[in-house]
């Protein structure tokens, strides 16, 4: 398995952890950027959260992740989210 994809498996269940989080909450989360490194199958990977947009209806959220090695982490693996306010 490469290493983008191991990355894959840390991101999908980080943006299921934070797409699952209430509108609110959310945004109170992520006044500043979340920067944290998570364990998966005995390794470390490094996961970034960021709002994009904060508009009257919805947010916009990224997630990326990589393992700090390097060049690979320079592209991270990431996807973008909308949280709706209602």
């Amino acid at each position: 398995m490469s290493k983008r994809e191991q990355w894959r498996k840390v991101l999908e269940r980080e943006v299921e952890r934070w797409s699952s989080t209430p509108y609110l909450e959310l945004v109170s989360a992520l006044r500043d950027d979340q920067v944290y490194e998570v364990e998966f199958e005995s390794r470390k990977y490094q996961v970034e959260v960021e709002m994009l947009e904060n508009t009257d209806r919805y947010i916009q959220v990224c997630v990326a992740v990589d393992d700090g090695s390097l060049p690979a982490s320079l592209m991270p693996v990431s996807h973008i989210f909308v949280c709706n306010k209602d």
